[in-house]
């Protein structure tokens, strides 16, 4: 069936760095363009990042866009967010996710397949 496992939060200052990854097992991770969401406490999931499946494009929230990089490995089916100069409300519990063709897309529904989440929490 397949899955996503996301791994790398932590607690880390504010100004810190951090990066999460993502593994996918049971699927061809080449195949499927993928995203980052995030939820904070008594917030709605919000989309924070995208690639394209071939890893071309990119896309970014503004809330997060020079701050944040997306990056993919496709021989290691693994995909990355690299955090900089984070701040306290970057904190929330950060998914990963990805649906199968080229383009990215920002709505979560349209996704097919989630991992667990991994928590991110920034102090001031």
């Amino acid at each position: 069936q397949g899955q996503l496992v996301e791994s790398g939060g932590g607690l880390v200052q504010a100004g810190d760095s951090l990066k999460v990854s993502c593994v996918m097992s049971g699927r061809t991770f080449g195949n499927y363009a993928m995203g980052w969401f995030r939820q904070a406490p008594g917030q709605e999931r919000e989309f924070v990042a995208g690639i394209s499946s071939s890893g071309s494009y990119t896309e970014y929230a503004t809330s997060v866009k020079g701050r944040f990089t997306i990056s993919r490995d496709n021989a290691k089916s693994t995909l990355y967010l690299q955090m900089d100069t984070l701040k306290p409300e970057d904190t929330a519990v950060y998914y990963c996710a990805g649906r199968e063709g080229f383009y990215i897309i920002q709505t979560q529904s349209r996704y097919e397949i989630w991992g667990q989440g991994t928590q991110v929490t920034v102090s001031s």
